[in-house]
């Protein structure tokens, strides 16, 4: 009986950390530089990911740089200017982050296309796997998407 107590106590004991664990696997706060450091850029729909080079899979991989970041939003840059991507964190949860990403227009007239993504990760060494969502979110509706639904997976 003393064995089946310690053997329980101890699960018991062990139980938060491994909850406090699945958690961990995305931020609470600072959650658009979290998406822009962890994103693979080669898993978004063709729409917004550039053309695949070896080893390159980041926005800093790519040559992006900030233009502007704060707590849920990012605004960012290929050298040259030759191509602009803005990040919006809508929502989060436990099975991961919902972003719009897009392509904003001349000036910051409205965006040229828009959508969308559904961000995970199966562990916390990978980074964070894009695609489209049909989850929709009124800060987010869909411009010049071709109606595709691109998977990763």
């Amino acid at each position: 009986m003393n064995t089946k107590l310690v053997l329980a106590l101890a699960a018991l004991s062990y139980a938060p950390l491994a909850v406090a664990g699945n958690e961990a696997a995305y931020p609470k706060e600072k959650v658009a530089a979290f998406v822009v450091e962890k994103m693979d850029l080669t898993s978004l729909p063709s729409a917004f990911r550039p053309k695949k080079e070896k080893g390159k899979k980041t926005l800093a991989d790519y040559g992006f740089t900030a233009q502007r970041m704060d707590e849920n939003e990012a605004i960012f840059e290929a050298s040259g200017g030759v191509r602009r991507l803005a990040i919006t964190v809508l929502d989060q949860n436990s099975s991961g982050i919902y972003v719009c990403v897009a392509e904003p227009g001349e000036n910051g007239s409205q965006a040229k296309t828009q959508n969308v993504i559904h961000l995970q990760r199966k562990d916390s060494n990978m980074l964070l796997k894009g695609r489209e969502s049909f989850r929709e979110f009124a800060a987010c509706p869909v411009i010049g998407s071709g109606g595709s639904s691109s998977s990763s997976y």
